[in-house]
């Protein structure tokens, strides 16, 4: 695409939130040990790709596996809101079994079912997640046009958005993004395209 922007995506590192088990967007918690080591890894990853800017989220474990490649590339890490995890309201942090298979199911509808009237508890809709997701990568998109950029964001809310923003066709659901794996997404605001999910088929 000409004039397109090429986007590394990646899920955050592992954290604390993950390991507890906790719901939600959970913005304070921070990466594991390993967490750290991945984001490390992730650097040395892309050190030869020409990143002139590196996003994440408003969460700390976002920001946390974001510095080192901004480090790498003598930038700073800039936060877009719209690049955070899926809200679940009054059910945020919960460590409850029944909230994560809820949380999965909303996914489920969103992706599979195109039911993006769903959500868990009183949080996000899937319109409302698609609406900031989509306005976070058209702000890159515009401001970066033709460049290489680095984004760390979040399972859920990286999956509704790609899968519809790339129309993958639900193909991503079954293949939760690991953490800190950067996949390579080109788009220049009006289409995306994304070659390879990670740990899908094709």
């Amino acid at each position: 695409m000409t004039g397109s922007v090429r986007l590394w995506c990646l899920r955050h590192g592992e954290s604390e939130n993950v390991t507890a088990g906790a719901a939600g967007a959970v913005p304070a918690a921070p990466l594991t040990e390993r967490g750290h080591a991945q984001a490390a890894t992730v650097a040395r990853i892309l050190a030869a790709e020409p990143i002139s800017a590196v996003y994440a989220s408003t969460a700390l474990r976002a920001q946390q596996t974001a510095a080192p490649t901004a480090a790498a590339h003598g930038l700073q890490v800039q936060v877009l809101p719209g690049l955070a995890e899926v809200g679940i309201g009054r059910a945020e942090g919960s460590t409850d079994p029944a909230v994560g298979r809820s949380a999965a199911d909303v996914l489920r509808a969103w992706i599979l079912d195109e039911d993006l009237t769903q959500q868990v508890a009183d949080g996000e809709t899937g319109h409302q997640v698609m609406a900031r997701t989509t306005a976070a990568f058209d702000h890159i998109a515009t401001h970066h046009p033709g460049q290489t950029v680095a984004v760390v964001g979040h399972v859920a809310s990286l999956t509704i958005a790609l899968d519809r923003l790339c129309a993958l066709d639900g193909r991503t659901w079954g293949t939760p993004l690991p953490h800190a794996e950067p996949f390579l997404i080109e788009g220049d605001g009006n289409n995306w395209h994304c070659p390879a999910w990670p740990g899908a088929d094709s």
